[in-house]
This record gives C-alpha cells, structure tokens and sequence, in this order.
C-alpha cells in the first residue's frame, strides 16, 4: 500500500497548535473522526491506550501514533508538522514536532504493519526530515510523503 493511497489530502495538517502529547492527541482524534465518521472520544481513548504500552515517539523529532478501531473498513492516515515541539516521552527524550497518525481495520494485520514500516522508513531519513519541516502547504507536504515531484502533488 503507497502512503497516497491512505493519506487523503485533507488529511494533511501543516501547522497543528498543540502544548502537549495529549493535545496533539486529541487534536488529530478530531481531524480522524471527520475522515472515518467514527467519534473522536473512540479514537482518543484508543491511541491513549497504545500510548500506555510504550510511547509511539521514535526519535528524531518523530512520532507515529497508531491503533486498530473494528469500525474501519481500511486504513488512514493522518500527517501533522506542529507549529512547535512538545515534550513527547519519545524514545531519544527530544521533542516531536512530525507526527503521522495511522488508524486501521481490526483485521489489517500484515497490512497495518507493512504501512507502519513505510512510514517509519520515510520519517527516519534526514533528507525527508529536513524537507517535511521546510514545508509550508498541504501540497508540499503530501509530495515529499508520496514522494512525488512537487507538481504532481496537487
């Protein structure tokens, strides 16, 4: 599965205003409950229950929140660069200021999976890095993650 298959355009957030891990929580809860029509407080509280397990910041300024919801039919994902990093619990104790949120059906096993490695194997590359916090739209955004020249992206 390519990332412009479960990234909708309006799944993009350049700017998200967050103060804490569980503002941004929160915030992307709501962007997810406008693109599967299931409640945010449902996906809050399933991403706060993955959160428990072990923090999903991975370093580098990083974070990929994700969970299974029985209610999906496929996956989605959802990208925010924050106007500023918050303090996240991530693995290498720096603050995250790049999350990629990645809900997916029950049964999406391997599928799941496989997505969660293609989008940390993208956001550990600096280049990428460094080309994600350089951008300033929707557009730029999506075709660094898709890896599209930029005018393709729109």
């Amino acid at each position: 599965m390519e990332l412009n298959e479960l990234l909708d355009p309006e799944a993009i957030v350049p700017l998200l205003k967050a103060s804490s891990k569980k503002q941004v929580i929160q915030e992307l809860s709501e962007r997810a409950a406008d693109l599967t029509g299931l409640s945010q407080s449902h996906i809050f509280d399933k991403l706060l229950q993955r959160e428990r397990l072990g923090s999903t910041g991975v370093g580098q300024g990083v974070a990929i929140p994700h969970g299974k919801l029985p209610e999906l039919e496929r996956i989605y994902g959802i990208f925010a660069l924050l106007d500023k990093p918050v303090d996240y619990d991530a693995m290498d104790d720096k603050p995250v200021d790049i999350v990629f949120l990645l809900l997916a059906p029950e049964g999406a096993g391997a599928d799941h999976l496989k997505a969660l490695a293609r989008i940390a194997r993208l956001l550990r590359n600096e280049d990428t890095l460094a080309k994600l916090r350089a951008a300033t739209d929707c557009d730029a955004i999506r075709a660094v993650l898709c890896q599209l020249p930029a005018s393709d992206a729109a």
